[in-house]
């Protein structure tokens, strides 16, 4: 008798055991993704970060900005081909050959004279008036562009290099100054060896580098 009473309290207990559902496990919370370090800060414009050094060039493409003043506010002008550009109030501006920072401050000074305190903002919109071309036996000839001042090896290389039946001792480089022209000979296979490091000048907008 004894051991039928046993019997019948293991069955009672096995199935509600079985059926008990087990206590949830607590899982620790999600970290926030942190901020990628290369991602910018919000707000960083071209002139805060790439283009500190860059010398404007004609054909670059600029926004204006002249706070709190009604007419003034992202004004987008391109630089003329003579250098300069013009503004309302002030007029011409010499910009070819200034830096952003540059400008900004030859901007603010000039409007002084006509507005109290005057904030400017310049924002450089594209550089496409830094470039020189590369023609002849290279294996991506044309207009190459670059947001600072490239040497002749440099424009060589973005422009894919040289060809198999390029003349190495023969490159040139065409600059136009007004109605002057002046041409800088190039040897490849001197500058490479480390020899005549002074041919490898460094260009200016405009320069066309021929390769025979």
């Amino acid at each position: 008798m004894k051991q039928i009473i046993t019997l019948l309290s293991f069955c009672l207990f096995f199935p509600v055991a079985t059926l008990a559902e087990p206590e949830p496990t607590s899982l620790p919370p999600q970290a926030e993704p942190s901020p990628s370090p290369t991602s910018p800060a919000p707000g960083v414009t071209i002139e805060q970060t790439n283009y500190a050094s860059y010398q404007l060039s004609p054909g670059d493409a600029l926004e204006i900005t002249v706070w709190k003043e009604e007419g003034l506010q992202q004004l987008q002008i391109m630089i003329s081909p003579d250098g300069t550009i013009i503004f309302p109030l002030i007029g011409t501006v010499g910009a070819a050959g200034k830096t952003i920072t540059e400008l900004k401050d030859n901007l603010t000074t000039r409007l002084s004279d006509y507005i109290a305190d005057p904030s400017v903002s310049v924002k450089l919109l594209n550089n496409q008036g830094n470039s020189v071309f590369v023609i002849g036996k290279v294996n991506k000839p044309g207009q190459v562009f670059s947001g600072r001042r490239l040497d002749v090896l440099q424009a060589l290389s973005l422009a894919g290099g040289l060809t198999v039946f390029a003349k190495e001792g023969s490159i040139s480089i065409i600059r136009r100054s007004g109605d002057q022209v002046k041409v800088f000979p190039f040897d490849y296979d001197d500058v490479i060896n480390g020899e005549d490091l002074e041919q490898n000048i460094l260009l200016e907008p405009g320069d066309t580098v021929t390769v025979p």
